[in-house]
């Protein structure tokens, strides 16, 4: 069976947008690479060459990976979502217990995760702990640096 890969159809654009920079644009640029390094003779002790290939190879390898993401892509529209539960998509304001710091989580899939813009994976721990609690509720997770209490304050649906 296929496991498909929650996301956003922000995420699944960003993707897209991802994928078709490094085939119309990345991969011709390497190849062009390949062959100039390849017109300086001797390829064992070239290291453009090496460079060139090693760089083709991991865009290669994003390629495919972004292809499979996009085949299993299970896009959710957040804008249907509603309700007081949280569930992916969900924006959660959690104060911290102990500092009383708010910070603002938006539950997204993994390939669209990005905790500098406040996007985290529903794969992650604190994502974890919160799905199916409601405002209101405590919720602890395991963090590096020991476990953390986070009260929720706000469900949103954006």
């Amino acid at each position: 069976m296929i496991e498909k890969v929650p996301m956003t159809a922000g995420g699944y654009a960003a993707l897209e947008v991802e994928l078709k920079q490094r085939q119309s644009v990345v991969r011709p640029r390497i190849i062009e690479h390949i062959a100039e390094a390849r017109s300086h003779g001797d390829l064992s002790e070239n290291a453009e060459y090496h460079s060139a290939k090693e760089e083709q190879s991991h865009n290669e390898g994003r390629i495919a990976e972004l292809e499979d993401k996009l085949a299993r892509a299970d896009i959710i529209d957040i804008s249907k979502l509603s309700g007081d539960t949280i569930k992916f998509g969900a924006t959660v304001t959690l104060v911290d217990e102990d500092t009383d710091k708010k910070a603002v989580w938006q539950i997204v899939g993994e390939p669209e995760a990005d905790a500098k813009k406040g996007r985290i994976s529903i794969t992650s721990p604190l994502a974890r702990a919160l799905i199916g609690k409601k405002k209101g509720a405590s919720v602890e997770v395991i963090a590096p640096g020991g476990p953390k209490a986070y009260e929720i304050t706000k469900v949103e649906w954006r």
